[in-house]
């Protein structure tokens, strides 16, 4: 067996999830993410390790930002292979592909006019690393495969794509390359999600792999329990109702928006919190609940049943959906307290800047984290509470109440990605330790190994590897 694996994203980080294999003068990519982290973004703009046109196909995990943020710009360059994911994340990623370069575009154009009037210089190019027409070169490439199904991807490749609990359509992608009539297989973790949340499914679990990439986000830490998080919301939204302040809630589009409308939905048919208006300030987020709604076959078990009882996981009374900049900006006349759910959760762009500038400095405001915050984002540094923060080029007193749920992660804490990969029936050859912060992933591999024996590795960025 000759087969090549190379690291071309997420080693010793967590975002920009890039993977490479070569076998048999086939080249397959598993993810094309964005870099978020503000150190690293400048490898956004790097050219790709191997050219875009050299490869056969791009397997797709699932629809964030961090895992498919740059295959417009993979489609830029020349690639013009098929891009397999489920049909669910071929339906969401047109939404997050396309808000990208929208964002992107509108960015560029207010950073440099900001830039001009205050005589300063951007280390990256005044341009987009993609445009909205990127991205419709881009949507035709998506091809739509069902879980569990073998897809030939390439000549002596094959991938079946299983859930991954993580996010809607979210898959761990198993590969198997044939050479010489001997075969290997390589599972592609993906994000993996938590067991038991609402909405999906739980994630799938492998009896068998030669080579294992596993995240390592919350690799070295455990989560607050799931059945905590609606006592632990309502708290929250009652106390900072109580003092006449905003609830503003950073929040991911796909699965984060749509849990908490299923949490604040429950907690308002059992009178646990106030009617309040509640925004969705977001059109991808708008979207996207949208397309939650054409995949029913997706939901779990408990989610089927509220449908049966006429009750959608997503609608709830008071709920406005903020699509226009009009209707964003009306928002901030509301009187009293308001549930403002915007996006990007990680507050590196869209609307929640607008709602933290208007909320930040308010001590009967409180701002909400439900999801990671990398390290270099806006959301990572109001987390660290600081005393000021940047804002739009000002310097804000930071005011406002800092809360935080790791309850609501989608992603697998240490405990659950042992139990995750401790479904393995016979140890494989080698374990590659991905997606978290260098101290995350190096605790994963010292925990997992003292407690399988197996061979693991943190591999490094653009690192490669010969599996045999």
């Amino acid at each position: 067996m000759n087969i090549k694996l190379n690291f071309f994203g997420a080693a010793q980080n967590v975002t920009g999830s890039c993977y490479l294999v070569e076998a048999g003068g086939a080249r397959i990519l598993v993810d094309c993410g964005l870099y978020q982290e503000r150190d690293l973004k400048q490898r956004n703009w790097d050219a790709f390790p191997v050219p875009p046109a050299t490869i056969d196909a791009v397997l797709l995990t699932h629809a964030h930002l961090d895992h498919c943020g740059r295959l417009p710009k993979l489609v830029k360059d020349g690639f013009r292979g098929k891009i397999f994911c489920t049909p669910a994340t071929a339906d969401i990623v047109q939404v997050i592909m396309k808000d990208s370069a929208f964002l992107q575009e509108e960015d560029i154009k207010h950073k440099k006019k900001r830039h001009e009037e205050q005589g300063k210089t951007s280390p990256f190019p005044y341009e987009p690393l993609y445009t909205v027409a990127d991205v419709e070169k881009t949507v035709p490439l998506l091809t739509a495969v069902s879980y569990k199904t073998p897809v030939p991807v390439a000549a002596g490749m094959t991938a079946f794509f299983h859930e991954a609990g993580h996010i809607f359509g979210s898959a761990s992608v198993r590969l198997v390359v044939m050479q010489g009539g001997e075969s290997r297989s390589i599972l592609f973790s993906g994000d993996v999600g938590r067991r038991n949340m609402p909405i999906i499914n739980d994630p799938a679990q492998f009896e068998a792999a030669d080579y294992v990439l596993i995240e390592s986000t919350y690799g070295d830490r455990t989560h607050g329990e799931v059945k905590d998080i609606p006592g632990e919301l309502a708290r929250i939204i009652n106390e900072t109702t109580k003092a006449g302040g905003n609830i503003v809630i950073p929040s991911f589009a796909v699965e984060r928006t749509q849990e908490l409308l299923y949490h604040l939905g429950a907690l308002l048919r059992e009178n646990r919190i106030p009617h309040l208006f509640t925004f969705v300030d977001s059109p991808m987020a708008i979207s996207v609940t949208e397309i939650f709604k054409k995949h029913p076959d997706l939901f779990d078990e408990e989610t089927r049943d509220l449908l049966r009882r006429g009750i959608h996981p997503c609608d709830l009374p008071g709920l406005t959906m903020a699509r226009t900049v009009d209707q964003s900006k009306a928002i901030n006349h509301i009187k009293g307290t308001a549930i403002i759910i915007a996006g990007a959760g990680m507050c590196t762009g869209g609307r929640i800047k607008h709602h933290l500038k208007n909320n930040i400095s308010r001590p009967e405001s409180t701002i909400l984290f439900v999801g990671y915050q990398a390290v270099g984002t806006l959301g990572r540094v109001i987390q660290d509470q600081p005393a000021e923060i940047r804002l739009f080029g000002e310097m804000l007193p930071l005011r406002a109440r800092i809360e935080k749920l790791s309850g609501f992660s989608a992603h697998a804490d240490r405990e659950e990605l042992v139990q995750w990969i401790s479904s393995l029936k016979k140890a494989p050859r080698r374990v590659f330790i991905t997606h978290g912060e260098p101290d995350a992933a190096s605790a994963f591999q010292k925990f997992l190994t003292e407690k399988t024996g197996w061979n693991c590795t943190v591999p490094e960025y653009r690192q490669e590897m010969v599996l045999d």
